[in-house]
């Protein structure tokens, strides 16, 4: 296998090697331009390579091979050319600055390389610059290096300076762009500070130049139209680069861009990319070529910039096909494809030459790009390139033609063979050649004819090769002979040849005769046809031949004669052919022999001009007749040479007479005959001495020139000319110059001497010789003087100088005499005889020295310096940069910060002297010392342009200055500055840090002021930092800050801690410097709390039946919130009826107890729950375990009764303890007892059993006994029973209470025996007497006695008495039936409220009849109409929602469930979270500064209002301007700026903070300050506008006037009957609701009973929309509120006169959105006819919501009568006695409408409700004019109480939470209770009950609304300061009604009656027991501002009007200063 893959590898290997074998290649022929200084020089390598190598040649462009100049240029043998550094002087443009190309040769061709510009760069001076720019503030500055333009292509900005630091990619907002342009974003006023300069560095020498210093004006911004700052103009790239197009400008408003390209938007390609400073192309497209526009434009004008761009291809060159081989004479066909540009110039060159269109060369398609060449010869073989070039862009490619010699060769051909006749014969050949051979077919030397037998074809294979075929039919006998293939083509000619045999008789072919050339071989050929012959001989004069050595006679009967001798070869020859050994055929043929003519051999002599010339030409042999003629260079001789021929038989002569040079040539002798023609030629040479036609003379050279020496001379033979060169001027010793090509002295065709590039060797003796061997030689000398051009040969680059010092400078030129040196300085000339420069020269042998003297030298003479030195033969100049080092400008230092111990300088270097600065000094000193004892600080970096001195003392003053240094010194002092320290923060810690624990979750902080000395500056806050503590410190600080109060003493309450954890403080105080050390750390612990984890892994089992074992685990200690003092099991027994057994609770220190005494088989259900001293913490989940099977108890009761005679009915009721699962009942009967004679089994579920054949009236003893799996139970009571003929009617069912849930059917048994069988009679007790039941659709009774009830109601509820008869008597049973229904509504109230949690408690409603089974509390946002609920256990009476968001309203319902299902669900109360909307403190100051164009915002001034701020958003906008400028952040910082203002504007400004409970806005109006720091004036609400109207326009302005006041008149008027109108109208509605009341009175009036003192109030409830009626019965006293209702009982209103007379109230409630979609309505805010929504959209403003509880009440005395609750078909429940006592279940109150529509339209109009105060002032007024009010009493009250009572409730129980109704919460801080009478059972626990108190400010009294009655109170106050009459205030007392008393030493004293209220002094009623309830349960209300709390209203009498005469309001001073107190 390996042998094989070896020879594939060696065919393959063959295959390149043929390839390979010659070849050209192209190293890197990517390089077109060479660009270097000159004082460097270059290499070039030929980028052309080959195998073998080549030999490798460079070219001049022009096609002139390039010579070695000495020291200046030089062609390596390597290939490498070689530009030698040159001084100035030296540069030639023909060397320095040209186009060159090379060649690479070897065997397969020559090929030429790109065009390669190589250009020497000449040192020049230059200076790049900067420009001051101007920018406004936030906008960009644009710095550009500006660059002269002769070196602009060279040189390239290589970084940017600020003050001395270089701009990096680390500093944002700099940008450098690709074209060396600096980019300032976002401008600051503090880069105007600073000095910028650009660094360049030439690409070629390597110098660096640094530009000046050029500084940035920023200006505040302004309005003002785009500017453009960077542009372009056009941009060239190559395809696939980037390309950035700058287009950046300043404007204000910032401006905005777009770019078009040819007139469109660019479309989206994500190759384009706008970026800061323009547009930006990624990878180039030649698509990408077009105008590009970029506009600019903001609200102030446009600008645009307009640039075109051009993407450059590289040109690329493919020529095709890559392979190309031919061969000799056929036809190349080469194409030449190129890409990369439209428009080039293309050239075809071969082996390097040029090729141009000639007959055999085609170049067709319209670039010439199709290279066509026919008839290749050998010599067109090579390498052929094709050229591509487009401006100085240039590309090529080639291809190797191989021409192979296509001389046709024969590969395949056919084999002599014999054949019969007219068998099919087929001959073929295979034959290749180039071009494609034509193949042609001989017989016997005859060409085949085509015929019907003979078919010639031929077709070309795969290999390319030609087979053509010979096919013959029916092959004949002549068909037979020699064939011959012939193949020709263009290449040549090659042919084969084989005899065919065809079987049959032989014979010859017919012979023609031949003529054979004397001298030449000629050929005789027998042709025999026929199969077999023997042989074939030839016969010459009867000889057999061969005879002689010159014949040769071949087998196949051809006959050679070599050599044909006319004499003896002439003659008959006879082929004879042995056809059979026998007989033989045979034939003869003649040949001729002809003699060519032979010419006698002749030479000219030689021969000089002038001579004569006989030449003869004499035929020796040969045929006659012979014909001579003479030809001169192949052509006939003209006649006007003068020649003679004379022509004599066999000779021919040539005649000249005078020979001239035009003579000259080949003259040639033809002689021709029959036989051929044959020539002789001789050279004719006329000879002429050499002479001289130009002679050379002396002449001079110019150095670096080129210089020909002229020499011509002529002569026959042209003669040679030889140059020989002698060096200097001595005693000529003449050498031969070579002269070869390419080299730089070159020899002319016309003998000329061309020195192309004069040395100053050159200079010599030069002597022309010519010779042509035709008399002496002759020469001539000439003597050639090199002029030498001015050139500097030395003078310094740089140089330096200091300041003040004398400077020289020195340059030496070198050349022809006179040599003159001129100074300039940056293109001036220097005047020598100015008095500072001094120039002075001296030669020192041929060289001249000129000296350039400054005394003394000044900065401005830093620059370039040039001394020029000038002769007749050129110029030159040296460069010289002088640098003037002096010591630096000292710099500009300012203040960049100042703080209390440190002061940060930041400073502008000025002038470096042009010595680099190596450091600054800084002193500082007091303002008082002076600077000889300053601080120094030596040596600052020179990198650095800030420092800071530090150590210095707060509040002092200094002074300040700066030096700088360099080598050369010092500066001066830098400007002084005077600077004040800042104050510093505290140097001492807060004192006497005390800690107090709160709750369990907050701690108060207390502390004082740190001391006086140590503070440093005012205080201004403390931080208070808290932590959970720990010895190590490990948790992190959360910090508070807040104000001082100013007072020594602080405090602050830590809220949100964790519970029972040992916290860590700290406090920091503050001032305006900062904050000061912390205080030690002090630790607390807060309060313990209940545990919020329940225990885990609670397991039970059930170890006996009585006994239960429990064990769990004990929560995490961080669950416990407290130390654990035990655990609690709470557990109760799930009955079989579905009802639980009595809930209890064991407590255990220990995490396991056993449960005894529990009811046998019984499921219970068991919590676990831990308790600290805080109290019980979370519950586990109920388990379940049921304890263990025991034997039953005895039946509950028994019964046997005689059916009959023999037969005896038994009943029983099942245990009551049943212990188990029974399995039966075993009956036993036994006649006497204890014998039992019979034993009776009946199923677990029968009852019943009869027992037959018993004898009669005999006596038995029947009882019954129940089985478990335990055993036989205990037996039942033993009953008797005798068996008679007429048993009387007795009913076997029992007495009992049977309970089912409602709207079911249920079956009440009666099973009854008897005999005869007794008749069956049901009643039903009605108000205690038994009645008949009604048999109906609903009631039936079956056969079998029982009675049927479907769908059971509650009124089905009772007894039912089952009656039995028969004739012999009568039995009956009572059965009471009780009818379970849902449970009622629970009583909710909010007990406790922090930030993020609500603890809510409840009162369950009655059960139903079933025990509770748990509760779903549900609870949503008070906006939001998703509910969220959770379950709680039916031994809960509390739950605390955690996770709530803060200051957040909140509503809750509870819904009771019991086994019939769910009840009511409760009233929906709201609550909410602590914390409020933001607010900001009036005391601080908004704007911290103000300018023309920036303002600085305080924003210290917001606090969160308890909640976190989640948002904070600021809009301005000038007060003229419509548009908002928006700035929105995620969190409020401590101070906010406003930028880019426009000077001398109001403006207005709004803030909005929002948190979790809410926002609040700020509104202000500011003014920027003029731009010289003026103010401006205010703004004017009513401008004056002056109007100058023309007289004829004044009419017309009356008229307008007129109008417009008519018309306000007729609106005014509309006004006034539209408010009358509606006043009629409230009060028609007014007189409806008074009917409604009467009505309602007259349904329900009852007489007066003797009241004792559990008296409740009446209260109604009515579905009406939109509004509360209060309608207190009286005569007539109606009360329109649509706020919640505080129901008051005659104690409340009661007077002394009257102190038996009560308050019967009929209330008409309307509850405002029904329980199954949510919470009430918010009718705070609803006008008459308007429709109020869910108060989420009344929440939506930002303004605090009053949710007043107003009402007004109009009442009088009346006989008292007990309160009920009016049910919702309006049918009032029975009375109760005096002395009942109200359950839970009995204060109902109506559900809510759930057709309001349908309410709407029953009930009376209630739109005269209202919520403003002046709406019902009003309606009390009109009230007033009614006659049936005329005489009442009047009295309107406000509730309130504050949420903060939630809390301090928590101090009695639970117990009397029915007592308080919680109602819709109002504003923050604020929650609204309707507030009923306590029980009277409850008296002693209304001690403990927390209730509000009245907040007095300043010890006053309570401020009510000032048009509010005070007489209520006052009526209150007398109760309980039992100075009352009579038996009254005993009764009171008795009955625990409660009074609020104020608590400071002023009371209210009982007025005379009809007397105003005045303050008294407190009452003396500390012993009633009443007034035990009012100091130590009191809460405060949230406190009022200040303006709210001015001196109280003056009390007017109850009569006392409340409106003004023209029926508004009337005002006092303090018309919304409001108190509240709880009624």
């Amino acid at each position: 296998m390996w042998i094989l893959a070896l020879i594939f590898s060696q065919c393959i290997l063959n295959v390149f090697c043929e390839d390979l074998r010659s070849s050209l290649y192209f190293v890197n022929a990517s390089v077109q331009e060479v660009v270097f200084a000159s004082t460097t020089g270059t290499l070039v390598p030929c980028p052309a390579a080959g195998v073998p190598p080549v030999s490798l040649r460079w070219y001049l462009a022009t096609g002139e091979e390039i010579y070695d100049v000495p020291g200046i240029r030089h062609v390596h043998p390597n290939g490498t050319l070689q530009i030698f550094h040159i001084p100035p002087s030296s540069f030639s443009k023909l060397i320095h600055d040209n186009t060159y190309y090379c060649t690479a040769e070897n065997p397969s061709g020559r090929i030429r390389s790109q065009d390669v510009h190589i250009k020497a760069v000449l040192r020049e001076p230059y200076t790049v610059r900067v420009e001051d720019q101007k920018a406004m503030r936030g906008n960009v500055a644009v710095f550009k290096c500006i660059i002269p333009a002769s070196v602009e292509a060279y040189i390239t900005v290589v970084s940017w300076e600020k003050d001395t630091m270089s701009i990096n990619a680390e500093m944002s907002r700099f940008l450098i762009t690709s074209t060396g342009a600096l980019y300032i974003l976002d401008v600051q006023m503090e880069d105007g500070l600073y000095n910028y300069r650009c660094m360049t560095r030439h690409r070629y020498t390597g110098e660096t130049r640094q530009s000046n210093s050029a500084r940035l004006i920023v200006s505040d911004p302004t309005n003002s139209a785009p500017h453009i700052l960077d542009s372009f103009e056009r941009r060239e790239v190559m395809s696939s680069h980037r390309v950035e197009l700058p287009c950046k400008a300043s404007g204000h408003p910032t401006p905005k861009y777009r770019w078009l390209k040819d007139n469109r938007p660019l479309e989206p390609d994500s190759r384009f990319r706008q970026s800061v400073t323009g547009l930006l192309i990624e990878r180039a497209h030649s698509s990408d070529t077009g105008t590009y526009v970029c506009e600019v434009w903001n609200g102030y004008g446009n600008a645009e910039v307009v640039g075109r761009v051009h993407v450059k291809e590289s040109l690329k060159v493919t020529v095709s096909p890559r392979k190309v081989k031919g061969s000799v004479g056929s036809q190349v066909s080469l194409s030449c494809g190129v890409s990369g540009s439209e428009e080039y110039q293309l050239s075809w060159y071969r082996n390097g030459e040029l090729i141009y269109p000639s007959n055999s060369v085609r170049m067709t398609g319209q670039n010439r790009e199709n290279l066509v060449m026919a008839g290749m010869a050998k010599s067109d073989g090579g390498a052929y390139q094709c050229f591509a070039r487009h401006g100085k862009m240039s590309a090529q490619d080639f291809v190797q033609v191989i021409l192979e010699d296509g001389t046709p060769k024969i590969l395949a051909s056919f084999s002599e063979k014999v054949y019969n006749i007219n068998e099919f014969v087929s001959l073929s050949c295979t034959v290749k050649g180039t071009p494609e051979p034509r193949v042609t077919w001989t017989l016997d030397d005859e060409p085949v004819i085509r015929d019907s037998r003979h078919r010639i074809s031929y077709y070309s294979n795969a290999e390319g090769h030609v087979v053509s075929h010979l096919n013959i039919s029916q092959t004949q006998v002549p068909d037979g002979g020699v064939y011959r293939c012939i193949c020709n083509n263009s290449a040549g000619r090659v042919s084969y040849q084989a005899r065919i045999n065809v079987r049959g008789p032989a014979s010859i072919r017919p012979m023609k005769n031949l003529t054979a050339i004397a001298g030449r071989d000629t050929y005789i050929h027998c042709r025999v046809i026929g199969y077999p012959y023997y042989s074939i001989k030839w016969y010459k004069d009867s000889n057999l031949l061969p005879y002689n050595h010159r014949q040769r006679a071949f087998e196949n009967g051809t006959l050679k004669l070599f050599d044909v001798q006319k004499d003896v070869d002439e003659g008959e020859y006879t082929c004879n052919v042995l056809v059979q050994p026998q007989l033989s055929t045979h034939q003869s043929v003649y040949i001729t022999v002809k003699v060519p003519p032979t010419i006698h051999p002749f030479e000219f002599p030689r021969f000089s001009i002038g001579q004569r010339v006989f030449i003869p030409c004499v035929v020796m042999s040969g045929d006659q007749p012979v014909f001579i003629t003479w030809q001169k260079d192949g052509r006939p001789i003209p006649v006007s040479l003068g020649v003679t021929i004379d022509n004599i038989d066999f000779t021919s002569s040539l005649r000249i007479s005078n020979l001239t040079l035009m003579h000259n040539g080949n003259y040639t002798c033809i002689a021709r005959n029959q036989a051929a023609a044959v020539e002789h030629q001789s050279q004719l040479i006329v000879r002429v001495p050499p002479k001289f036609v130009v002679q050379p003379k002396d002449q001079d050279g110019i150095y670096g020139k080129s210089v020909i020496l002229n020499c011509s001379a002529e002569g026959y033979p042209v003669p040679t000319i030889q140059w020989e060169y002698s060096k200097g001027a001595g005693v000529p010793q003449f050498n031969p110059i070579a002269l070869n090509s390419g080299f730089r002295i070159e020899g002319l065709v016309n003998g000329s001497l061309l020195i192309k590039h004069v040395l100053e060797e050159d200079s010599g003796f030069y002597l022309c010789r010519v010779s042509n061997d035709v008399g002496a030689d002759v020469s001539k000398s000439m003597y050639l003087n090199v002029k030498i051009p001015a050139m500097i040969t030395s003078y310094p680059n740089t140089t330096l100088a200091t300041q003040g010092e004398e400077k020289k400078m020195s340059c030496t030129a070198h050349g022809e005499k006179p040599i003159m040196v001129r100074w300039e300085k940056e293109e001036r000339i220097i005047n020598p005889e100015t008095s500072r420069y001094v120039v002075s020269v001296k030669e020192v042998g041929d060289e001249v020295i000129s000296t350039l003297q400054i005394m003394p030298t000044v900065r401005e003479d830093s620059g370039f310096f040039s001394c020029h030195a000038i002769n007749s033969f050129g110029e030159d100049r040296g460069i010289i940069q002088l640098t003037v080092q002096e010591p630096p400008d000292p710099p500009e230092v300012e203040i960049r910060e100042v703080k209390d111990r440190t002061i940060a300088l930041r400073w502008t270097m000025g002038f470096d002297g042009n010595s680099p600065i190596t450091g600054f000094d800084i002193e500082s000193k007091n303002k008082s010392a002076s600077w000889d004892t300053a601080q120094k600080t030596k040596d600052v970096s020179p990198q650095l342009n800030q420092a800071t001195i530090i150590d210095l003392h707060p509040s002092s003053t200094y002074n300040i200055r700066m030096f700088a240094k360099n080598l050369i010194g010092k500066s001066e002092a830098s400007n002084e500055l005077t600077i004040t320290t800042d104050e510093a923060a505290p140097d001492g810690p807060p004192q006497e840090v005390q800690l107090e624990a709160l709750s369990s979750q907050s701690i108060r902080v207390t502390w004082r002021a740190p001391k006086k000395h140590l503070q440093n500056g005012a205080i201004k806050g403390y931080q208070v930092g808290y932590r959970e503590y720990s010895s190590g410190g490990n948790y992190q600080f959360s910090v508070i800050s807040l104000e001082t109060t100013g007072d020594n003493a602080e405090s602050l309450v830590l809220d949100n801690l964790r519970k029972f954890t040992q916290y860590g403080v700290v406090v920091q105080a503050s001032n305006s410097a900062g904050t000061g050390p912390s205080s030690t750390e002090v630790a607390a612990t807060t309060l313990e709390d209940v545990p919020s984890r329940p225990p885990e892994n609670v397991q039970a089992i059930a170890t006996s039946p009585e006994v239960i074992s429990l064990s769990w685990l004990t929560p995490p200690k961080d669950a416990l919130n407290g130390n654990l003092l035990g655990f609690r099991v709470i557990y109760w027994a799930n009955l079989p009826d579905g009802e639980l057994g009595e809930i209890r609770n064991v407590t255990t220190s220990k995490p396991s107890l056993e449960l005894d005494g529990l009811e046998k088989y019984t499921n219970y259900s068991i919590q676990v729950l831990t308790f600290t001293r805080a109290g019980d913490g979370v519950r586990s989940e109920q388990i379940y375990t049921r304890t263990k099977e025991d034997v039953p108890g005895p039946p509950a009761g028994v019964k046997a009764a005689a059916a009959s005679n023999s037969v005896v009915f038994v009943s029983w009721l099942p245990p009551l303890k049943v212990n188990g699962i029974i399995r039966k009942y075993t009956v036993f009967c036994s006649n006497p007892h204890p014998t039992v004679s019979s034993e009776f089994e009946a199923a677990p579920d029968v009852f019943f059993y009869r027992i037959p054949n018993l004898s009669r009236n005999r006596q038995y003893s029947i009882w019954v006994v129940a089985v478990t799996a335990a055993g036989r139970g205990n037996t039942s009571e033993i009953i008797t029973v005798k068996p008679m003929a007429e048993a009387p009617a007795r009913i076997l069912t029992f007495n009992r209470t049977v309970t089912t849930p409602w709207m079911r059917d249920i079956v009440l048994p009666c099973k009854a025996v008897g005999d005869p069988s007794p008749t069956i009679k049901w009643l039903k007790e009605i108000n205690g007497t038994p009645a008949p039941v009604v048999i109906d659709s609903r009631r039936s009774v079956h056969g079998n006695g029982s009675l049927v009830i479907r769908t059971v109601k509650a009124e089905d509820s009772g007894n039912y008495t089952c009656v039995a008869s028969n004739s012999f008597g009568s039995d009956k049973i009572i059965l009471n039936l009780q009818v379970q229904v849902p449970p009622d509504q629970p009583r909710l109230t909010v007990t406790k409220t922090t930030t993020t949690s609500i603890t809510l408690s409840w009162i369950p409603g009655d059960n139903g009849g079933s025990s509770i089974r748990g509760y779903i509390l549900q609870y949503s946002e008070d906006n939001s109409e998703q509910w969220g609920n959770f379950a709680i256990s039916p031994s809960e009476r509390s739950y605390r929602l955690e996770n709530l968001k803060c200051g957040t309203w909140y509503k809750f319902t509870l819904t009771a469930q019991n086994a019939v299902g769910p009840g009511r669900i409760s009233e929906i109360i709201e609550a909410k979270t602590h914390g409020k909307e933001p607010q900001y403190a009036k005391e601080q100051e908004l704007f911290t500064s103000i300018n023309a164009t920036r303002v600085k915002l305080n924003l210290n001034g917001w606090n969160n209002g308890g909640c976190p701020i989640t948002s904070f958003t600021l809009e301005y906008r000038p007060v003229e301007s419509p548009s908002w400028t928006t700035a929105q952040r995620t969190s409020l910082t401590k101070s906010y700026i406003l930028y880019d203002l426009q000077e001398a504007t109001w403006y207005e400004l709004q803030m909005k903070i929002y948190n979790s409970a809410g926002y609040a806005e700020k509104r202000v109006k500011f003014a920027t300050l003029s731009y010289d720091g003026s103010t401006i004036a205010p703004l004017v609400k009513a401008p004056n506008v002056s109007v100058v109207v023309k007289s004829g326009e004044g009419l017309k302005m009356m008229v307008t006037i007129s109008c417009v006041l008519v018309g306000i008149v007729v609106i005014f008027i509309g006004l006034l009957v539209l408010r009358r109108r509606r006043r009629e109208q409230r009060l028609k509605r007014l007189r409806d609701a008074k009917s409604l009341a009467e009505m309602l009175m007259s349904k329900n009036t009852r007489p007066a009973e003797p009241i004792n003192k559990q008296q409740q109030t009446l209260r109604m409830h009515i579905d009406i929309p939109r509004a509360q009626l209060l309608i207190e019965e009286r005569d007539t006293m109606e009360t329109v509120d649509d706020r919640s209702t505080v129901l008051l009982t005659d104690n409340d209103f009661g007077e002394t006169q009257k102190q038996k007379s009560s308050t019967v109230t009929h209330t008409v409630h309307y509850q405002s959105l029904s329980q199954a979609t949510g919470p009430l309505v918010d009718v705070s805010d609803a006008r008459p006819g308007t429709n109020p929504t869910a108060r989420r959209t009344a929440k939506a403003g930002p303004a605090a919501r009053n949710r007043y509880a107003s009402q007004w009440t109009l009442n009088r005395p009346h006989p008292p009568v007990s309160s009920h609750t009016l049910s919702t078909d309006w049918r009032l429940p029975t009375p109760r006695v005096a002395g009942s006592v109200d359950k839970e279940s009995d204060s109902y109150s109506v559900s809510p409408s759930q057709d309001t529509d349908r309410a709407r339209s029953s009930m009376v109009s209630t739109e005269s409700a209202s919520s403003t105060y002046e709406e019902l002032a009003r309606a009390y007024e009109h009230a007033k004019m009614e006659e049936q009010l005329r005489h009442a009493k009047f009295t309107i009250t406000e509730c309130f109480i504050s949420d903060t009572s939630s809390e301090q409730m928590t101090a009695g129980t639970n117990d009397y939470t029915d007592s308080l109704t919680s109602s819709t919460p109002s504003e923050s801080g604020i929650c609204r209770f309707t507030a009923s009478p306590p029980k009277p059972q409850d008296v002693s626990r209304v001690m403990n009950m927390a209730v509000p108190k009245a907040h007095r400010p300043g010890g006053e009294l309570v401020h009510l609304p000032p048009y509010l009655r005070m007489d209520f109170l006052l009526n209150r106050g007398m109760t309980c300061s039992g100075t009352s009459r009579g038996t009254a205030s005993g009764e009171r007392a008795a009955m625990g009604q409660a009074c609020l008393e104020p608590q400071k030493s002023r009371s209210l004293k009982r007025p005379s009656r009809m007397a105003p209220p005045t303050p008294t002094e407190a009452p003396q009623a500390s012993r009633d027991p009443v007034a035990q309830w009012q100091p130590g349960s009191a809460a405060t209300l949230p406190h009022r501002e200040g303006s709210e709390l001015a001196q109280a209203a003056k009390l007017s009498t109850s009569q006392e009007s409340l409106l003004d005469s023209r029926g508004h309001l009337k005002q006092t001073s303090n018309p919304y200063a409001k108190s509240y107190t709880l009624v």
